[in-house]
């Protein structure tokens, strides 16, 4: 359960906006759409492999 305290005074909008970073962070969403259809683990494999290939790509460009 996420809470977020909301100090007297502050704006309804900015105490939404918490909630809505901290709930991004859980990353429940990414896991509820995930769960949606079966990925076989070979390709989630694949996948990851891919990303982590991209991710140094750009570390070394910016070295």
């Amino acid at each position: 359960m996420i809470v977020v305290p909301v100090k007297e005074g502050e704006n309804i909008e900015r105490a939404l906006k918490k909630f809505k970073r901290k709930f991004e962070k859980t990353g429940t969403m990414r896991e509820i759409r995930a769960r949606q259809a079966f990925v076989k683990p070979s390709v989630r494999r694949r996948e990851e492999i891919k990303r982590a290939i991209y991710i140094q790509k750009l570390q070394q460009d910016n070295e």
